[in-house]
C-alpha cells in the first residue's frame, strides 16, 4: 500500500535511479507526484483519421510504421529521420530533425500515436507531413487501456522518464493509496463552494471520468481541462492559494501584535538633517510614502513595509531619509542588495549623499578582503559604523550589530524568505523596509508580499524625459552602429547589453565577450570599450564601473548585471542583443539605466529577423510604453508569472497548478477567505479547523521551513 508521504523510490516502477530523476525536480513522496499535472490532455476516444487531416490541423493520429528510414540533406549534418505511417483511411509522412537517436526507438510495424500539426510537405506538395510531432508508442502495452479509449493526461518528460511510464506510476498510486487523503480546506469552504473533496479532485484532474454519449458536452469538458478550469482543477489551485494567503496573514497578524522595541523621536533637528541631503524639491509621491513610513515608526508596532516604484523614481532617497531618522535616533541601519554592483553602487551614492552628515558608512561584500572584512565586523559590533551597505555578507554568523534598528531591502524578488528572516534575526523585531523595482501590479503584490503594507510611488521627479525606444531586425545594425558612433561624437556613453558571457554551442547568440572584442577590434577601434559580466572578479568589476562612471570608457559592453543599481547620468544609448529572449519587465529594468540625466536617451532593440510575429508584437509594446506598471501588467499576461521576476526567488513557492494571472479571481476569493479562516480560528478554534490549520503549518514548513519568520 502507498501513503502520501511514501517516498517515490519506492514506488512500483520507480526505484532508486529514477527516483533521482524525480528529485531532481522536486518530486520526492507519492504526494508530490500526484501534483505532478498534466500540460495537455488528448481525446484518445476518437483518433483523427489521416485521411480527414487538413493543412493546419493540430491532431492527435494512431497508425502503424509501414516505412522507416534516416537520411541526410544537403546541408552539412542536417538529418531527417522520416517515417511512413498508416491507419484505416490512409498514410501520412512524418519528419523529426536533427534526433537520429529515434532510429532506435520508433521502428517499422510499431503502432505509435503522434500528436502535431499537420503541413503541407514542401517536397511532395500537396501531400501533408508532420514535423516533430510528439509520440507515445502504444502497442504491446500491458495496460493499453490507461494510454488509449479514454481522456489520456499528457506529462512533460522527467529525464529518461516518458508521459506514458509517468501516467502508469501515478495510476497506481492512486490505485493503492491506503488511507482516504485528508482534506486542507476547511469543510465549511468545501460546501460553499461545492468543492471536489481533495481526493476526488487528484483523482479526476489525472484521470478525468468525462460525458461520452454527448458530444458537446465532452468537447466543453476537455477544453476546461485543457485550460484548468475543470471543477477538479479550481478546487487544487483555490487550494494552493487559500493555504499562501493562510500563512501569509497569519505572519501579519503576527507582526501586527508584536510590540516596538525602540522609539523614535522626529523634532526639528531630525527634520534638518533629513532636508539636508536633498539636492532637489522632492515629488508628492515620495512626500507621501515618507510620511507613511514616519506614521509606521511612531506607531506601537513594528515597521514592515513595501516600497513599490517604477524605475527612477525616487525609492532610494526615500529609504536613505528614514536610514537618517533611525541613525539621529540612535540606531545602526543596514541596507542589503542583491548582488555586489549594486551594493557597491548604493555605497558610492549614499556616501555622497551623506558626505554632509558625518555618518560612518561601511560596505561589506564577498569581495571585500578578508582583513578589511574583519576591521569592518568590528566597527560594526562597537556601533563605531551607523549605516551598513552589502550583499548575503552581512548575514553571516560573524556579522553582530551593537544596535541595529532599521533594514532596508533592495530588490526583495531576489531574496528568499529565509534570508531576510535571517537578516531580521540580528535584532529584536527590526523596522524593516522592503524596496522593488520591478513593477508590479497591486492584487500581485499582495500576494508576493502579503505579510507587509504597501506604498507605491506613482511619480517620476520632474524633468525625466521619456526614453525613445526602437525595434530594429539584426541585419539594420548599421544603423544602430551609427547612433551609437553619434552618441559618442556627443560626449555621452552607451550600453551594449548581451544575454550571455561566453558562446553556447547550444544557443545561437551574440555572446559579450566575442562581441566586446568584434566591436573593439572591427567596428569601434578608435573608442573605448568595456567589459562587464557576473563572472568577473569583484575589484575587476569594481574597476570597469569606475572607469564607467568617470567616463574613462566610451561603450560598456555587458550582460544582464546591470538590470538594476547602476546610475550614470552620461549613459544615454541603450543597444539590447537578442530582445526577444527577455521578457518585457526585464527590458524596462534594462532601459532604465539611461535617461539618469537631463539629455535625451534611446533605447535599440537588436531581435532576429525571422522573431515571431507574436514576439514582435510583445517587443512593440516597449516602444509604445515608459509606464513599467502598465509594461509588467501585460508582461504577466503574455509570460505568465514564472518568467515575472522568478516566484520562487520572491520567496513564494512556484505553484502546481494555481496561476496568479490567469486565476486572479480566485486569488483575492482566497485571500478573503483566509482571513475569515483566521477570524474564526481566534473566536473559537473548532476540531475541524485545527486539523486544517495544522495542515497548512506542515506545507508552509515543506515550502519556506519555516511559517512564523519574522
Amino acid at each position: 500500500m502507498v501513503t502520501l508521504a511514501t517516498p517515490v523510490q519506492y514506488l512500483k516502477g520507480i526505484g532508486p535511479r529514477r527516483g533521482e530523476l524525480l528529485a531532481a525536480e522536486g518530486i520526492q513522496t507519492a504526494e508530490d507526484l500526484l501534483y505532478y499535472k498534466p500540460f495537455r490532455y488528448e481525446d484518445r476516444t476518437h483518433f483523427k483519421t489521416i485521411a480527414s487531416l487538413r493543412d493546419g490541423d493540430i491532431a492527435v493520429i494512431c497508425g502503424r510504421i509501414i516505412v522507416a528510414g534516416l537520411h541526410t540533406t544537403s546541408k552539412s549534418g542536417f538529418q531527417i529521420y522520416e517515417l511512413n505511417v498508416r491507419d484505416e483511411t490512409g498514410a501520412v509522412n512524418i519528419k523529426f530533425f536533427n534526433q537520429p537517436y529515434l532510429k532506435k526507438i520508433l521502428l517499422r510495424d510499431l503502432v505509435v500515436i503522434f500528436y502535431g500539426q499537420a503541413r503541407v510537405d514542401s517536397f511532395r506538395f500537396p501531400a501533408l507531413c508532420l514535423i516533430n510531432p510528439e509520440f507515445e508508442i502504444i502497442e504491446d502495452s500491458p495496460d493499453s487501456g490507461l494510454h488509449i479509449g479514454r481522456v489520456v493526461p499528457v506529462y512533460r518528460k522527467v529525464g529518461e522518464m516518458t508521459p506514458k511510464i509517468l501516467r502508469r506510476v501515478i495510476y497506481t498510486v492512486i490505485e493503492n493509496l491506503e488511507d482516504e487523503v485528508a482534506d486542507t480546506l476547511p469543510p465549511y469552504l468545501v460546501h460553499k463552494y461545492n468543492f471536489l473533496s481533495r481526493q476526488t479532485a487528484l483523482t479526476q484532474v489525472h484521470f478525468p471520468d468525462i460525458p461520452s454519449t454527448d458530444p458537446a458536452a465532452r468537447s466543453r469538458a476537455l477544453e476546461e481541462l485543457c485550460n484548468q478550469r475543470s471543477p477538479a482543477h479550481q478546487r487544487l489551485i483555490f487550494d494552493e492559494f487559500f493555504q499562501l494567503q493562510v500563512g501569509l496573514l497569519h505572519r501579519k497578524r503576527l507582526r501586527e501584535k508584536a510590540v516596538r522595541q525602540r522609539s523614535y523621536h522626529i523634532d526639528d533637528h531630525v527634520r534638518n538633517v533629513v532636508r539636508s541631503i536633498l539636492t532637489f524639491h522632492p515629488t508628492t509621491a515620495q512626500k507621501r510614502v515618507l510620511r507613511e513610513i514616519v506614521d509606521d515608526l511612531r506607531s506601537a508596532r513594528p515597521l514592515n513595509r513595501l516600497v513599490q516604484g517604477d524605475v527612477g523614481c525616487g525609492k532610494t532617497i526615500v529609504a536613505l531619509q528614514a536610514i537618517i531618522i533611525a541613525i539621529e535616533n540612535g540606531y545602526q541601519a543596514a541596507l542589503m542588495a542583491p548582488t555586489e554592483i549594486l551594493a557597491e553602487q548604493h555605497y558610492l551614492t549614499i556616501r555622497r549623499f551623506l558626505a554632509s552628515t558625518g555618518y560612518r558608512v561601511g560596505l561589506l561584500t564577498a569581495g571585500v578582503k578578508k582583513r578589511l572584512k574583519e576591521e569592518l565586523r568590528g566597527q560594526i559590533a562597537d556601533g563605531t559604523i551607523q549605516l551598513v551597505i552589502g550583499t548575503h555578507a552581512i548575514l553571516q554568523e560573524e556579522v553582530v550589530f551593537k544596535n541595529l534598528g532599521f533594514v532596508v531591502i533592495d530588490e526583495q524578488h531576489r531574496f528568499g524568505v529565509l534570508q531576510r528572516s535571517t537578516l531580521m534575526k540580528k535584532t529584536a523585531a527590526p523596522d524593516t523596509l522592503v524596496m522593488t523595482a520591478t513593477p508590479i501590479p497591486r492584487s500581485l503584490a499582495l500576494t508576493i508580499y502579503g505579510d507587509l503594507d504597501l506604498s507605491i510611488i506613482d511619480e517620476l521627479p520632474p524633468g525625466r524625459r521619456p526614453i525613445r525606444t526602437l525595434l530594429r531586425a539584426d541585419d539594420e545594425r548599421a544603423e544602430v552602429y551609427e547612433l551609437i558612433r553619434q552618441t559618442v561624437e556627443r560626449k555621452e556613453q552607451v550600453y551594449v547589453v548581451y544575454p550571455l558571457v561566453e558562446e553556447s554551442e547550444k544557443v545561437d547568440l551574440k555572446a559579450a565577450k566575442q562581441m566586446a572584442e568584434h566591436l573593439a577590434q572591427a567596428i569601434f577601434p578608435q573608442l573605448r570599450i568595456g567589459l562587464l559580466h557576473g563572472r568577473m572578479k569583484g575589484m575587476e568589476k569594481d574597476e570597469v564601473m569606475r572607469r564607467f562612471v568617470e567616463g574613462d570608457l566610451d561603450i560598456l559592453v555587458a550582460t544582464t548585471v546591470i538590470e538594476v543599481g547602476i546610475d550614470v547620468a552620461r549613459a544615454t544609448l541603450m543597444v539590447i542583443e537578442h530582445a526577444e529572449r527577455f521578457g518585457l519587465a526585464q527590458l524596462h529594468q534594462l532601459r532604465g539605466r539611461v535617461g539618469r540625466g537631463a539629455a535625451a536617451s534611446t533605447c535599440a532593440l537588436l531581435i532576429d529577423r525571422a522573431t515571431a510575429p507574436d514576439t514582435r508584437k510583445r517587443l512593440a509594446i516597449m516602444a509604445e510604453s515608459n509606464d513599467g506598471f502598465k509594461i509588467a501588467e501585460l508582461d504577466l499576461e503574455l509570460r505568465g508569472p514564472g518568467e515575472f521576476a522568478g516566484t520562487r526567488q520572491s520567496g513564494i513557492p512556484e505553484f502546481r497548478f494555481g496561476n496568479i494571472v490567469r486565476d486572479r479571481q480566485l486569488l483575492e476569493l482566497a485571500r478573503e477567505e483566509a482571513a475569515q479562516f483566521l477570524d474564526r480560528m481566534a473566536r473559537a478554534p473548532e476540531p475541524a479547523l485545527v486539523q486544517v490549520y495544522k495542515a497548512i503549518r506542515q506545507t508552509w514548513e515543506k515550502w519556506f521551513g519555516l511559517i512564523d519568520v519574522g
